[in-house]
């Protein structure tokens, strides 16, 4: 698979939240030694994804979240890799592949581009891009930052990453270090967009993808009733992106 169709950033920052919620139990993530929820769906198969609103979930510590209210997705899949652990670090650093994402528009009725540009930053600085980010940076534990313009806000909005590789199992965690605006009016403050994605190898071949994405306010509902199932479709379009395998958009949500 080529670079492009794996880079992971903005299955955060480009899920803007949704409206509706359901009565799901909480979200819990591959870590203190718990069974994940949603567990992870089977290779070739659409990922498992819950969506949570405000008061509806609490996290375990291991997050490092100090935020315990907002709107809430979790995806939860498995896919066929042959690489290691470090082309993975390389997909994801990938920034610039990131731009003409598309995904399907439960709204418009169409395919629309999700991700319009998108670029690696030499610090927190719309005016210093630079080529996407090295292997030794992936994994130096420094906080990196990249820009992305996502299509329903149309202003660009920087990001702070930081990963980690233990023994192969990576964690990537992301927040918005600049506010999320759209004409000129800002919805979302620095630091209310958070992310963090785990990948793991389950067997040689396969392996899993746990991501949660948290935003303190529905970014769009000053502009207007937002459907589920559009940001649903955002997080499989850019599993998609960073599998490579094909999943169908979904019509309705239905986590069951």
């Amino acid at each position: 698979m080529g670079t492009k169709r794996r880079s992971l950033f903005t299955i955060v920052f480009c899920i803007l939240f949704p409206l509706g919620a359901n009565a799901q139990p909480g979200p819990h993530p591959p870590c203190e030694n718990a069974s994940p929820f949603p567990d992870f769906a089977p290779p070739g198969h659409v990922p498992n994804y819950r969506v949570w609103s405000k008061n509806e979930w609490v996290l375990p510590a291991c997050t490092g979240w100090n935020a315990r209210a907002g709107m809430l997705v979790a995806i939860a899949g498995q896919f066929r890799y042959t690489g290691t652990a470090d082309d993975l670090l390389l997909e994801v650093g990938a920034i610039s592949t990131l731009s003409g994402i598309q995904y399907w528009s439960v709204t418009e009725n169409s395919w629309r581009t999700l991700i319009t540009s998108a670029a690696a930053l030499e610090g927190p600085d719309l005016h210093r891009p630079r080529a996407d980010f090295r292997l030794s940076e992936m994994k130096s534990g420094a906080k990196l930052y990249f820009t992305e313009t996502e299509n329903r806000l149309g202003e660009p909005v920087i990001y702070g990453m930081r990963a980690s590789d233990t023994g192969g199992n990576l964690v990537i965690t992301m927040e918005n270090v600049s506010p999320a605006k759209k004409f000129m009016l800002t919805l979302i403050n620095p630091g209310d967009l958070q992310s963090i994605h785990y990948l793991s190898e389950a067997r040689p071949g396969i392996w899993r993808y746990y991501g949660l994405v948290r935003t303190e306010e529905p970014p769009l509902a000053a502009f207007g009733g937002v459907r589920t199932e559009s940001y649903v479709n955002r997080a499989l379009a850019l599993y998609s992106h960073l599998t490579g395998a094909a999943v169908e958009p979904v019509a309705s949500y239905n986590p069951n």
